[in-house]
């Protein structure tokens, strides 16, 4: 279970780091505006330091796993296991929230939170044996 969690923890932190440059470095370019339903130069402009802003905060959630699968791999599982849980719960809770809040994005948010939650299901099990 443990290679399952570091597998599903590493593809969250992918993930999340594919977003981070979608909305921080991206975020004008055509391809990326239509992702996120941006219809208008004025719109990009005006939503730019927020999706800038969220762009890191989605990189420091993957920086946090990725901390936590290293500490594992180094021996120290007690503190890997709760850097793993802490990153990627916040990545399925942050999925839950855009799931709820913007029922219209359904697939953004099960791209967004099903690594993280299998990770968080199978780390469950790793972590508690």
């Amino acid at each position: 279970m443990l290679l399952m969690t570091m597998i599903f923890a590493g593809l969250a932190a992918a993930i999340h780091v594919y977003i981070f440059v979608l909305e921080s470095l991206r975020w004008d370019h055509p391809a990326t505006r239509k992702a996120f339903g941006i219809q208008t130069d004025a719109e990009a402009s005006a939503t730019r330091p927020m999706a800038f802003n969220q762009g890191f905060y989605n990189l420091f959630l993957a920086v946090m796993t990725v901390a936590g699968m290293t500490f594992v791999l180094a021996s120290s599982s007690v503190v890997g296991a709760t850097l793993i849980f802490a990153g990627t719960g916040s990545m399925l809770a942050a999925g839950l929230v855009l799931l709820i809040s913007s029922p219209k994005l359904v697939r953004a948010a099960m791209f967004q939170l099903t690594a993280p939650a299998l990770a968080i299901a199978s780390g469950l099990f790793a972590f508690t044996n």
